[in-house]
C-alpha cells in the first residue's frame, strides 16, 4: 500500500484493503454508524490514518438530502453595475420558482471563489451560478455538482459545464472598427488583467480590427491589468504623455471601470479624443460616450433558466449560450 500513500488521495477502497474489511464496513465506521465491533473500528481508523484518508463530506451531503429551494450565485463584485444586473435577474427568476438566492462576491480571488462555492454547496443549494475567477474547476466535478453549475461571463476551466457568455471579440472588433472609420489610426487599448477570459477576448477583437484595416498593432498602446478605474486613469494619462508622434488619438476601453477611468484622465480634453468603451456606463447618453452595450440582465435570466432546467432533470450535454453585444454610437468626440 505504500504506492497508494504516495499517489494521490486515498479512497475508502484503499482503507478497506489496508484494514482487511469490506467497503461497507469502512463506510459504516467513517459515517459513525452503530453495530461495528470496537476492534474493527480501531483497525479501520488506524488504516485511514496511515493512508491519510479524508472523508469527502461535501460529496456525501450532495448525494443525500432533499431540495433546498435555494440557488447560490458567486459573482465578481455586487457593487459593479454589470454584476448587480446579473444578480437582479437571477433573483427574479428564483423568486418566480419560489426559491431563495444567496449571493456572494469572489472579487477575482480564485481561493475565495472556491471557498464561497464550497460553502454554498455545503448548504445544499439546488444549483450554483458562478462568475469564475479560478483556473481549475474540477473541484465542482469532484463534488458531483458540475451538472448543476452554470458559468456566467467566463467559461469554466478543465471541466465542461453550462456557460453563458458575451460575444466579446466581435463586440470589441466593432468598437475599434468604428474608431477606424472616424479616421483614427493610433488607437490604444486599456483593459483588465489578461488572466481574465473577457479581457483576452476583447484584446483579440481589438487586434483583429487593426489587422483587417492594415494598421500596425503597437504594443506601446496596449495597457492591461487595470482592475480599477484609478488604474485605468493612470494608464490613460501615461499614454497621453507620450510624444505627439506616438500618442494615441483614440481609446478603446475594455470594461466599464476602464471607461470611467479614461473619462477622468481625459477631463476637459475629452472632445478631442476618440473613445469607445465595452459595457455601458452610467449617464453614457448624457455625456456622449459610445459603448458596446451588453445585456447582463439577460445573461442572468438565461443562466438561471439553465440552472433550473438541470434541477428539473435536463440531461442534455453542456450548453454554451452566447449573448450578442451591440455598438451604441453617441460620439461627441472626433
Amino acid at each position: 500500500m505504500e504506492s497508494n500513500r504516495n499517489q494521490g488521495r486515498a479512497t475508502m477502497v484503499d482503507v478497506a484493503r489496508e484494514a482487511g474489511v469490506s467497503l461497507k464496513t469502512v463506510s459504516r465506521v467513517i459515517n459513525r454508524e452503530p453495530g461495528v465491533k470496537p476492534d474493527t473500528v480501531e483497525r479501520v481508523l488506524a488504516a485511514a490514518s496511515a493512508l491519510r484518508y479524508e472523508r469527502n463530506d461535501l460529496a456525501a451531503s450532495l448525494r443525500h438530502g432533499a431540495r433546498s429551494f435555494t440557488l447560490g450565485l458567486v459573482i465578481e463584485d455586487v457593487a459593479n453595475p454589470f454584476y448587480s444586473a446579473i444578480a437582479q435577474a437571477v433573483e427574479e427568476v428564483a423568486r418566480d420558482r419560489e426559491s431563495l438566492l444567496i449571493t456572494a462576491s469572489a472579487r477575482e480571488d480564485p481561493e475565495r471563489e472556491r471557498e464561497l462555492a464550497t460553502a454554498l454547496l455545503r448548504r445544499r443549494v439546488d444549483g450554483l451560478l458562478l462568475v469564475p475567477a479560478g483556473d481549475d474547476h474540477r473541484y465542482l466535478a469532484e463534488a458531483g455538482f458540475i451538472g448543476k453549475t452554470v458559468f456566467i461571463d467566463r467559461p469554466p476551466v478543465k471541466v465542461k459545464a453550462d456557460t453563458v457568455l458575451i460575444d466579446n471579440a466581435i463586440g470589441a472588433r466593432g468598437a475599434v472598427e468604428h474608431l477606424i472609420a472616424r479616421g483614427h489610426e493610433r488607437i490604444a487599448f486599456v483593459g483588465d488583467d489578461l488572466r481574465l477570459y473577457t479581457a483576452r477576448e476583447r484584446l483579440t477583437g481589438y487586434r483583429e480590427a487593426l489587422a483587417a484595416a492594415s494598421l500596425t498593432a503597437d504594443d506601446q498602446l496596449v495597457k492591461v491589468s487595470n482592475s480599477t478605474s484609478e488604474a485605468a486613469a493612470r494608464a490613460v494619462s501615461e499614454l497621453l504623455s507620450l510624444p505627439a508622434s506616438n500618442r494615441p488619438t483614440a481609446f478603446f476601453t475594455g470594461n466599464n471601470r476602464c471607461t470611467v477611468g479614461a473619462l477622468y484622465a481625459l477631463g476637459a480634453g475629452r472632445k478631442q479624443v476618440g473613445l469607445v468603451g465595452f459595457d455601458d456606463v452610467e449617464l453614457a447618453d448624457l455625456i456622449g460616450v459610445s459603448t458596446v452595450r451588453t445585456d447582463p440582465y439577460r445573461m442572468g435570466q438565461l443562466a438561471a433558466e439553465l440552472a433550473f432546467g438541470r434541477i428539473d432533470g435536463d440531461s442534455r450535454r453542456p450548453q454554451r449560450v452566447v449573448v450578442p453585444a451591440q455598438l451604441v454610437v453617441r460620439d461627441l468626440s472626433t
